[in-house]
């Protein structure tokens, strides 16, 4: 066993910064978390080539005294508290003491600071953590803090940074979060000399909310609060109709600090109670205050995992508030507004809410004749795809009719279209898949059907979502099919971060058939979507499409495909509760048995069960228990 020393002060900082210094967001994190413990109300925060090149943040705070400089990059120096008493106590966002040796351990900074009655600020540099010089300097009151070649003695970390535009979504992620934490605090960031983030530093959240996510998004938030004698609870909620795929829009601040905690983010849903449709999760921004007895910050070195006590009284308490300020609303829609004028009126405001420069486009747009979308009109889809009443006049449709000859259509253009891609070329295969024959509908939600091996109950909404799929499996993999021109075209705004991740995968997303263009700061516009966009849900399906991205950067081509696969399917299905006419049941089962897999829908789900002859049999006592019948015979 080699024997027993002490490392070198350096070589600690490093270690300690491996934990506290993971990325360039890292960096701009503590940097910032120092600057509001410093008091300051303006924090301009410039990075370059997303913070690889060069960091630095700048502040109007109190500054360091010049007899404290060089200890503020000593490990464990802090400000912030003394005893171990202060340690269940902590008002400020950092008091370990770990940042600033940290970052000079793995990078060089320069720090220029200055307090607000001293004759003169102080000016030092350092490089892998040692200092290089230092002197007397006149500067205003604050700080400004330089740093570069991050990483530069660690090579090992650097190959686990990403594309630069990961790195700055990191970069924007966090300071989004500290500005909703901070909205009395005038926050910049730049990348580039690229302004990303402006806030106005007036104290409005909501204010804060609407530079970070959009003015769209901000006009569905709601303001709510509630207290009790533990704790202190206000911020903002979505509406259930403003959602987003993934929970990265849910912000939790405990006493201006963001923190991740999922039993508080199951509190907020819960909130919602139904309203939320699965999988799809709100925009909020939770503030929480509390006594710092009841918080334990001192878990992880980043600080952004705590321990709380009466955990579960504070999440009872943000539940209610949550689903008593929902309650007010009313969330029914207006039945007497046109839909399509309401789309286009939406669509208006969000153009000119963004790019008031473009007026003269979008009335333009809105001034052209309103298309057709009668059911009598034919949709512009594959020839195989019959979507409407005036496809059943096709050739293809007509081999349909004689078929299934007297059976009645649906009733109105609206209802599910259970008629979709047929390839008549196959032949339903007899060995793995049984010729049913259709007997009738039960509860709206199950066809029953029999063939010689006995009853089956099949699932109509996993029945019809496994031919969706290996339909569009197969038109989504066709990059470049038919466009559907839309007339009002879709903008969509989200946070820098987001965009960012977007922009990174852009070439994903026009492998789909998604041509996106951009349309100002942090704003796409899309013009067409393929053909197999269910109609009236267009906007709604591309939120999700992206969505998958958001929530997932690493996802290859194939499985994005795949993925929107499963969910376009899943949209076009039948729901329960919907019945069927006879026509469309045997057209259904006639295009399951087709597949290449009838048996299970996308997400894994049984599509049919079978009771064979014998399980009714059993069922109905039709055979005999073997004791039972031993006995009779006996007598």
């Amino acid at each position: 066993m080699a024997e027993i020393h002490e490392l070198s002060e350096t070589l600690a900082n490093q270690i300690a910064a491996g934990e506290v210094i993971e990325r360039p967001a890292s960096v701009v994190k503590e940097l910032v978390e120092n600057a509001l413990d410093a008091k300051a109300r303006q924090v301009e925060i410039k990075v370059k080539a997303s913070g690889l090149e060069q960091i630095q943040v700048t502040d109007d705070g109190q500054g360091i005294a010049q007899s404290e400089v060089s200890l503020a990059f000593k490990r464990h120096a802090t400000s912030k508290i003394s005893s171990k008493e202060d340690l269940f106590k902590v008002f400020t966002l950092g008091f370990r003491g770990e940042a600033l040796p940290s970052i000079a351990s793995v990078a060089q900074v320069e720090l220029k600071t200055a307090r607000q009655g001293e004759a003169a600020g102080s000016t030092i540099q350092l490089k892998g953590g040692q200092i290089l010089d230092q002197k007397a300097a006149q500067l205003r009151k604050g700080t400004q803090i330089t740093v570069t070649d991050l990483f530069y003695n660690t090579p090992a970390r650097l190959k686990y940074l990403r594309s630069q535009r990961t790195e700055l979504a990191h970069i924007t992620d966090i300071v989004d979060r500290l500005a909703l934490g901070h909205a009395e605090v005038a926050f910049t960031l730049k990348n580039n000399d690229k302004v990303i983030l402006k806030t106005a530093g007036n104290n409005k959240q909501l204010q804060t909310f609407s530079a970070i996510y959009g003015l769209k998004t901000a006009k569905k938030m709601l303001a709510f609060q509630t207290e009790d004698a533990d704790f202190k609870v206000s911020g903002l909620i979505s509406l259930p109709e403003e959602t987003r795929s993934n929970r990265n829009g849910i912000t939790l601040l405990i006493n201006g600090r963001y923190v991740k905690n999922f039993a508080l983010i199951k509190a907020v849903l819960a909130g919602y109670g139904s309203k939320l449709m699965v999988g799809r999760f709100p925009y909020a921004v939770v503030n929480i205050e509390l006594d710092p007895l009841l918080c334990d910050v001192n878990v992880h070195p980043t600080k952004k995992e705590v321990r709380l006590s009466k955990e579960n009284e504070l999440a009872h308490l943000l539940t209610q508030a949550i689903y008593q300020r929902i309650a007010q609303e009313n969330l029914i829609p207006d039945a007497n507004l046109d839909e399509s004028k309401l789309k286009i009126q939406e669509s208006s405001q969000a153009y000119k809410s963004i790019q008031p420069e473009k007026t003269e486009l979008i009335q333009t747009l809105l001034g052209e004749p309103k298309q057709d979308v009668s059911p009598n009109k034919p949709i512009q889809v594959e020839p195989l795809i019959i979507k409407s009443r005036q496809d059943l006049t096709s050739p293809l449709a007509k081999k349909w009719d004689k078929k299934y000859a007297g059976e009645k259509m649906p009733a109105a253009k609206d209802e599910p279209a259970v008629f979709e891609e047929m390839p008549l070329t196959k032949t339903p295969s007899t060995k793995r898949f049984p010729d049913l024959l259709y007997i009738g509908q039960l509860h709206g939600t199950y066809l029953l059907a029999e063939s010689q091996a006995g009853l089956y109950l099949i699932d109509q909404h996993a029945a019809q979502e496994r031919c969706n799929y290996e339909r569009l499996r197969v038109e989504i993999g066709q990059v470049g099919g038919a466009q559907q021109n839309l007339l009002v075209p879709i903008v969509l705004s989200y946070s820098t971060s987001d965009a960012l991740k977007i922009a990174e995968n852009m070439d994903k997303i026009w492998q789909l058939g998604l041509h996106l263009e951009d349309f100002g700061t942090n704003t796409y516009v899309l013009h067409s979507h393929p053909v197999w966009f269910k109609e009236g849900h267009e906007e709604q399906t591309l939120k999700e499409l992206l969505g998958m991205l958001l929530n997932d950067p690493n996802l290859t081509v194939a499985k994005f495909r795949e993925k929107t696969a499963i969910m376009m399917s899943c949209k076009q299905a039948i729901k329960a509760n919907h019945h069927l006419e006879p026509g469309q049941a045997k057209a259904l089962l006639a295009q399951l048995a087709q597949c290449e897999n009838p048996f299970n829908c996308p997400h894994g789900r049984p599509v049919l069960v079978h009771f064979g002859p014998t399980d009714l049999e059993k069922m109905f006592k039709r055979i005999q228990d073997p004791h039972q019948s031993g006995f009779q015979n006996e007598f």
